[in-house]
């Protein structure tokens, strides 16, 4: 195939995804086409008979009202992309943004399409393209995993991963994973994510190394990337998608947990850390109170509800706490927080009696004294209303 083919066909891709932009009412009024029309139209080398469509492109121009709406496919992108072929320096131009988040109280500080598990864990997960692995990787919880999720661009992408992860200084390794196929409109994140980590960033900003289209950070300032490198490892898992190898990853990396990272001023968490104290006591609860004892038999757990006059009012047999205590909350026989946090605990160590053959005993509620709780144990119970422990 001689080049004039390929720079005809270049040329006809560039005329057809700027045709399907010029037929997008959506695209008038976007950054994405305009940005990208008037790029074209200050390109020298690209030849004439562009000129009159861009004539017409132009035309179409309504008031800016967003600089992208984030489309899954974007011909403007498209456009120019091709276009860059014909003339390199197209490859600077144009963008393909969205308006900047709005930062929120505690972390991450930006929303984004992840999962997070645990505020102290040291290792991030990306999966890039991957999306599905973030809920699977959510649910097997390998250990030390603080947060997962995935990356499309290397542009805003990168930026909001940056600022997500910076605020924490527990996070010390990331793992990248998942496919980093080229996209329609050109992105590689990871391979752009993974370069920045090892070669940071040019003066220009742009990611040195990295091969997608748009790789450049404008929206995050050259300390806190150096800051990002210093703090992060990085684990280069490009193209692997097995749940098994990308936990041992993890795992590993957790192993050789350094510790907390010296706190980014910048960037400190706005998550407060407090010491938890314990109740003085229980506040009686208007729906009435519990007793709970296990059925050795039959090997049930088994909840009595009483009103807080003392008079029985339902009977509840289930084979796990999480039946007994859906059940409860569902017919509305209890109203506190704090005493369906009592029933969830004494649930469970019913559960652990059964199983095991120990002897329960119902805990008192805190703020009951010795004398007003007579003993409540394993295989029948006669407690009065103050021996329930739920009051």
């Amino acid at each position: 195939m001689s080049s004039a083919v390929i720079d005809n066909s270049t040329l006809e891709a560039v005329r057809s995804e700027l045709g399907s932009a010029m037929t997008a009412t959506k695209c008038h009024r976007c950054g994405c086409y305009q940005d990208t029309v008037q790029a074209l139209a200050g390109s020298s080398v690209l030849p004439a008979v562009l000129v009159s469509q861009l004539v017409e492109a132009r035309a179409l121009f309504e008031p800016k009202r967003y600089d992208c709406l984030g489309c899954e496919v974007c011909w403007p992108a498209l456009a120019i992309n091709a276009a860059a072929e014909l003339d390199p320096a197209l490859a600077q131009a144009g963008h393909c943004a969205t308006e900047a988040p709005e930062e929120r109280a505690g972390w991450p500080p930006l929303p984004g399409d992840y999962r997070v598990l645990r505020f102290h864990a040291p290792v991030a997960v990306c999966t890039l393209n991957s999306d599905e692995l973030v809920p699977w990787l959510a649910a097997a919880h390998p250990p030390g995993l603080a947060i997962v999720g995935s990356l499309h661009t290397e542009n805003l992408g990168i930026e909001h991963l940056i600022r997500n992860l910076l605020p924490n200084p527990h996070v010390r390794f990331l793992v990248v994973c998942g496919e980093d196929t080229r996209q329609a409109i050109g992105h590689l994140p990871g391979q752009s994510l993974v370069s920045l980590m090892r070669e940071g960033l040019e003066e220009s900003g742009r990611i040195r190394g990295a091969q997608g289209k748009r790789p450049i950070l404008k929206n995050v300032g050259r300390e806190q990337v150096e800051a990002f490198r210093r703090r992060l490892q990085v684990v280069d898992l490009i193209a692997t998608t097995d749940l098994e190898a990308i936990a041992g990853s993890i795992a590993e990396a957790a192993a050789n947990d350094p510790g907390p990272a010296e706190a980014v001023t910048a960037e400190a968490p706005a998550v407060p850390v407090q010491w938890a104290v314990e109740p003085l006591r229980l506040v009686s609860d208007p729906a009435g109170y519990l007793v709970i004892y296990p059925d050795r038999r039959r090997h049930l757990l088994v909840l009595e509800h009483y009103a807080n006059n003392g008079v029985l009012t339902r009977v509840i047999e289930g084979a796990t706490p999480t039946a007994l205590y859906g059940t409860v909350i569902a017919e509305g026989l209890i109203s506190r927080l704090d005493h369906a946090a009592y029933l969830g605990r004494e649930l469970a160590r019913a559960q652990h009696a059964l199983a095991t053959g120990e002897d329960y005993v119902q805990d008192r509620a805190p703020g009951e004294d010795d004398a007003a709780s007579p003993a409540c144990s394993g295989g029948s119970c006669s407690c009065t209303a103050s021996a329930a422990g739920v009051r």
